[in-house]
């Protein structure tokens, strides 16, 4: 877990330095990538078995075609064990499990962004393929850090949903 953070830190503090260039609004699109570390907790949601908060961490990369439209990769760890129940009533224990999903980013509204897009959950014992649905606000704080509230709907094909709400910061580079 000491690497996941200080691998976290080391990216984030390292876009500061990347970030050579100063734009400002009138002379940037909006365009280019964007890296966000996100903390938050996951409402794990099944039938005949307890619902619990799970705490997550999130990764999310993304690229922005202009100030409208992007591409992300957004990655998520819950870290810690639950039990969840398949189609057939059968307990299957989640161990860390990881999301990955690739989501077309829609911005609207002076900092509201929909995304959308599909995905996997892997983990050791069964994976599991799903669609994702969510809302992010960006509020910026500099030119190139912003603040990154998000609500996430999980939707597994063969299993189990999921809402995520996190909290985040994000650096432009």
């Amino acid at each position: 877990m000491k690497k996941l953070q200080l691998t976290l830190m080391l990216i984030l503090t390292t876009g500061f330095f990347i970030n050579a260039q100063e734009h400002t609004k009138e002379d940037h699109d909006g365009s280019g990538f964007r890296i966000a570390g996100i903390i938050g907790h996951t409402l794990i949601n099944t039938e005949g078995v307890d619902n619990v908060f799970v705490p997550s961490w999130g990764l999310d990369v993304e690229y922005w075609f202009n100030h409208k439209w992007g591409l992300g990769l957004h990655n998520d760890v819950e870290i810690e064990t639950f039990i969840i129940l398949d189609e057939d009533n059968m307990e299957i224990e989640r161990v860390n499990p990881l999301v990955l999903t690739l989501d077309a980013l829609y911005q609207f509204g002076g900092g509201f962004v929909l995304t959308v897009g599909p995905g996997v959950e892997l983990e050791k014992e069964e994976s599991f393929y799903l669609m994702r649905l969510g809302i992010e606000y960006e509020k910026d704080i500099t030119n190139s850090l912003y603040l990154l509230p998000t609500l996430f709907l999980d939707q597994r094909f063969d299993g189990y949903n999921t809402w995520n709400l996190g909290l985040g910061i994000g650096l432009k580079l």
